[in-house]
């Protein structure tokens, strides 16, 4: 099969295209509660459901979006977070890996 030049810029063109799509759509995807990581994490979408007797480190307040791991702005409703590559966390969860941001 021979192909031409402008056959192949257009071939290049669609398929880098498809690839800065697909990793959008992959940056954008919410970790789950049930996720490995997440859950070894204590992971909570909301923080006000954190299970208090287990994670006796959570006070009222903390949660991703003011946390030095988020990657979002505050008051966002989800953002990326450097512990869970590729993948989103809401604003409002939390995690045992809080950190307050200075």
């Amino acid at each position: 099969m021979k192909t031409s030049r402008r056959q192949f810029m257009i071939l290049s063109a669609a398929g880098a295209c498809t690839l800065a799509l697909n990793s959008n759509v992959q940056a954008q995807a919410m970790v789950a509660e049930t996720d490995p990581q997440a859950a070894a994490l204590g992971y909570k979408a909301d923080a006000s459901k954190v299970d208090k007797a287990k994670f006796p480190k959570y006070a009222a307040g903390q949660q991703c979006d003011n946390c030095a791991l988020y990657q979002g702005k505050v008051g966002s409703a989800a953002g990326g977070c450097s512990l869970f590559a590729g993948k989103q966390v809401a604003g409002k969860g939390w995690c045992s890996a809080y950190a307050k941001k200075a």
